[in-house]
């Protein structure tokens, strides 16, 4: 019987100490399985195959009525936890990639009324009168907007107007007045 077999053993049995005795037996191996199974990753891996035998170890000895039957299902177990580790990694990342822990938020629902500076309310207001010769319902709609702070079905109910056309109508005076107002920062600056 192989020390690492009789150890594994007595930690099937229960002894506190037996843990303490398998890590530095089996901590060669593992990293050497720890970095095989990190070679398969993709580049860029944030996890090394040091913290990937750590984060195992813990949960294989974490587990106190864990019995092992023999060096193989020690091993396999391992390869396991490792494998578990990676895909809980991938996942977390994929998440964070993908928004996270951040709620969507339909755009049409947002309050727009908020406040501005000085400054910003100016730029805003310039703007908007150069708009309302171009196009007066559409200047009214982000006047109440933006100013009212209405959503876009109660400014349409307010101007008359189909909520389709108001939504078209928003989607084309915010571009505008983005355009504008950047046009005309950029020309004081200089």
């Amino acid at each position: 019987m192989s020390d690492v077999t009789r150890i594994l053993d007595a930690i099937g049995e229960g002894d506190p100490n037996a843990a303490d005795e398998l890590l530095p037996l089996v901590y060669e191996e593992l990293r050497r399985l720890a970095a095989h199974k990190m070679s398969n990753e993709a580049s860029g891996q944030t996890l090394q195959p040091t913290a990937l035998v750590h984060e195992a170890w813990l949960r294989l000895t974490g587990n106190e009525n864990v019995k092992w039957d023999g060096r193989a299902h020690f091993f396999g177990a391992a390869a396991e936890a490792m494998r578990r580790i990676l895909i809980e990694n991938a996942r977390r990342k994929k998440a964070l990639r993908h928004g996270g822990g951040q709620q969507r938020l339909d755009i049409q629902d947002v309050e727009i009324a908020a406040a501005a500076s000085d400054d910003e309310l100016l730029a805003i207001n310039e703007a908007l009168e150069r708009f309302a010769v171009r196009d007066e319902r559409k200047a009214e709609l982000v006047k109440l907007r933006y100013f009212g702070g209405l959503k876009v079905e109660e400014a349409a109910k307010v101007l008359g107007i189909s909520e389709p056309t108001a939504k078209r109508g928003w989607a084309y005076a915010r571009a505008w007045l983005f355009r504008e107002i950047n046009s005309h920062d950029c020309g004081s600056k200089n």
